[in-house]
């Protein structure tokens, strides 16, 4: 598609530059004419190819990447640099490919005279509506730089809570993992060879030896048929998964499930209590806010909940009331959030629910790790030690005869 340049002023006469996307000069000037510009000059760019003007990059930005951006952002409009300026800076020096045609569209589009917010809404894969809604306030409020730097705190404290909770859940899958991955080493590779040493003793083997020499000749048989199940079982339950009612299924047995669902509902509070504080500080609508946060929860059972507390609350309910009817936040928060509301400081006592949750979360996963560690080490001990014992078994038993 052709792209066209133009420069010309606004109706205070402050003049204007940019590039448009569109299949013909007269589109370009319906456009300009729409937006009630005074059309200076209008020339089609030509030169090397540029960044279209379309929808979202499909790809997903890491959030450390988003962080750096926040910051240098803030920095730059706290400095006194104009916004088209500083997304042209940044726009330049960010190595990520992705991330780099995703600023310089949105520069462009800033620079022919659409809002932040409304750029940064066409990349809805990179900017959550959280991200964009926080945006929108800071320009109705004058307070870009300001919601930026808190915005990138959001997200610090966000990706913080993440990791602790993957790291508390990876270590025992890994483990657990290794732990059959030897076991299925021992059936298939070792315990043959003592079969075929003892095949020439003529004797009976002890039951447990017979027992595990059994697994070990059906596991070949088995093991293809196994994982055909798990596979198939995987896809099933993956695809139910992405239902509605599967994901509601799913999400709810999370939360309920013994030791790990304390921490999931302790992660759930700390998520909602942050986000909702963040969103009420910047500025942005109860009813807006609640929204949004139900939208990034993350678990749609917590999300079902909130979505009927925005309903009350739109209803004219206080926000105490039907959390309390959730049944998922405990009664502290609860009662937390009713005297933040009566006090006339919400953001506030939600803020101090999230700072208190997150050091139960560090708590919690500091305690499952050290829980867990001797868990797994028991199981294995257990498991590989039963192996030894039953292959060894026989020659213990001939060596007890010949003592005899």
């Amino acid at each position: 598609m052709p792209s066209f340049k133009y420069v010309a002023k606004d109706s205070k006469g402050s003049p204007l530059s940019g590039v448009l996307d569109v299949p013909t000069r007269q589109e370009a000037i319906n456009v300009l004419h729409k937006k009630e510009l005074l059309i200076l000059s209008l020339t089609e760019a030509k030169g090397k190819a540029r960044v279209r003007l379309g929808g979202g990059s499909g790809k997903k930005i890491k959030m450390d990447d988003l962080v750096i951006f926040c910051r240098q952002l803030a920095t730059m409009v706290e400095a006194g640099i104009p916004l088209v300026g500083a997304l042209d800076i940044l726009g330049q020096q960010i190595e990520k490919k992705g991330f780099r045609d995703v600023v310089i569209q949105i520069r462009e589009r800033v620079e022919a005279g659409e809002s932040l917010s409304g750029a940064m809404a066409k990349h809805k894969t990179v900017f959550s509506d959280l991200f964009v809604n926080m945006v929108k306030a800071g320009e109705a409020s004058g307070m870009l730089d300001e919601i930026l730097d808190r915005v990138a705190e959001y997200m610090e404290k966000t990706n913080a809570l993440q990791h602790k909770v993957q790291s508390a859940l990876v270590y025992p899958m890994v483990v657990t993992g290794m732990a059959l991955g030897i076991t299925l080493l021992l059936l298939i590779k070792v315990i043959p060879v003592f079969k075929d040493i003892y095949s020439g003793f003529g004797a009976a083997l002890p039951k447990p030896t017979q027992i595990l020499i059994m697994i070990s000749d059906n596991l070949g048989r088995i093991f293809p048929v196994l994982t055909s199940v798990i596979v198939l079982g995987s896809f099933g339950v993956n695809r139910y998964m992405k239902t509605d009612r599967g994901r509601l299924l799913f999400d709810s047995f999370l939360l309920s499930v013994p030791v790990f669902g304390i921490l999931f509902k302790k992660v759930a509070v700390s998520k909602f209590t942050r986000t909702l504080s963040t969103l009420m500080k910047s500025g942005v609508p109860i009813l807006s806010a609640l929204e949004i946060v139900s939208k990034t929860a993350g678990n749609k059972a917590v999300e079902q909940s909130l979505e009927m507390v925005r309903k009350n609350v739109r209803e004219g309910e206080r926000i105490a009331d039907p959390l309390a009817r959730s049944k998922i936040f405990p009664p502290m928060v609860v009662r937390m959030v009713s005297v933040g509301e009566q006090a006339g400081q919400l953001e506030k006592m939600l803020t101090k629910i999230a700072d208190f949750y997150e050091e139960q979360v560090d708590a919690s996963v500091s305690g499952l790790t050290s829980l867990i560690e001797p868990l797994i080490i028991c199981f294995l001990g257990i498991v590989i030690g039963t192996i030894v014992i039953c292959m060894f078994l026989p020659i213990f038993k001939i060596s007890s005869v010949m003592g005899g």
